[in-house]
């Protein structure tokens, strides 16, 4: 099975495709840990990443393209991918199209999880990360047993600078000019799947289940 999830920040990409990975036994491939791997390898296209993270720049599509590219193309993708972050353009996505040709890949399907912007900006406010270990928590759906504080190793939860609601909504209007057109890009080629997100994660887990086990 090879899988692309889209949707908006917030959407809950990040848990549905571990449990996708976990149900299909195959790899989850996120271009953050993409990102984070290449860097602290120092691959050349790591390398280069760093330079543009580091001055605050965006990662040209071609460094970013390239080091996709490197993933997918190890062993473990053969069998099936759940590809999160990527592509976040129209033109990323026809990058993705021609590396899985060469690749002798195809997609399954696009997920496409649905989540309206007054939800995402009451989810991801709430939303407070470990400062040791990364944990995520949300002072409404998922607190911790003590508040600020991480129930897995006991570090310090703060909010990201990205999670107020004024960076939120343009971060949703970056992704409404730039990531939406995918949703019209696969669903001309017939392979998007719409998913209900405002539900329990269950929920919608179980409706992406039940769409995926219909293309069997």
């Amino acid at each position: 099975m090879h899988l692309l999830l889209v949707g908006p920040p917030g959407a809950g990409k990040g848990t549905q495709a571990k449990r996708l990975a976990k149900k299909y036994s195959i790899p989850h491939v996120a271009t953050g840990d993409i990102f984070r791997e290449a860097i602290k390898n120092e691959t050349p296209l790591g390398k280069k990443a760093k330079e543009y993270i580091d001055q605050g720049k965006l990662v040209p599509d071609e460094v970013t393209v390239g080091m996709v590219e490197e993933r997918l193309s190890r062993d473990d993708c053969q069998k099936g991918i759940i590809l999160d972050g990527f592509p976040r353009s129209v033109d990323q996505a026809n990058a993705l199209s021609d590396i899985l040709q060469d690749l002798e890949l195809a997609l399954d399907a696009v997920v496409n999880i649905d989540v309206g912007d007054e939800e995402v900006i009451n989810r991801l406010s709430g939303r407070r990360v470990c400062s040791e270990c990364g944990a995520s928590f949300h002072v409404e759906f998922n607190p911790p047993q003590d508040a600020g504080v991480c129930d897995e190793c006991g570090g310090e939860l703060y909010q990201r600078d990205d999670d107020n609601p004024e960076t939120i909504k343009e971060r949703l209007v970056v992704y409404s000019e730039q990531t939406s057109p995918l949703i019209e890009y696969y669903q001309e080629r017939d392979l998007l799947l719409v998913i209900d997100g405002e539900t329990t994660p269950e929920q919608v887990f179980e409706r992406i289940e039940k769409e995926l086990d219909a293309l069997e």
